[in-house]
């Protein structure tokens, strides 16, 4: 795949941080639905199976609570909040380096 050569892992790695950041953003908003079941991706997992060529659903996992609340919800928000920052950081750390080999590529593209 010419983003692998590009990009490394870090195209892929981007878009799996995405897709996460996404799943906890849903936890954090279904916090008070009853029955709501928090789910989380174990991105270590999800990058392996997306370098492989396969679908990441294998690495999507229901979160079990610490303290599971009397409604059923397992949505715990010190724990999503603290997994959206992490997600949020490394998100952020891939798409600087994204972002720096891609004006790498146009100054050398230009000759500069």
């Amino acid at each position: 795949m010419a983003t692998e050569k590009l990009f490394g892992m870090h195209a892929t790695a981007l878009q799996l941080r995405s897709q996460r950041m996404m799943m906890l953003a849903s936890n954090i908003a279904n916090a008070a639905t009853p029955g709501y079941k928090a789910r989380d991706l174990d991105f270590a997992k999800a990058l392996d199976l997306a370098q492989q060529g396969g679908s990441t659903e294998g690495a999507m996992r229901y979160r079990v609570p610490v303290q599971p609340s009397l409604d059923g919800n397992t949505v715990e928000m010190a724990t999503e909040q603290t997994a959206f920052a992490e997600n949020a950081l490394a998100y952020r750390s891939s798409l600087a380096f994204l972002s720096g080999r891609v004006n790498t590529l146009t100054r050398a593209i230009k000759g500069e």
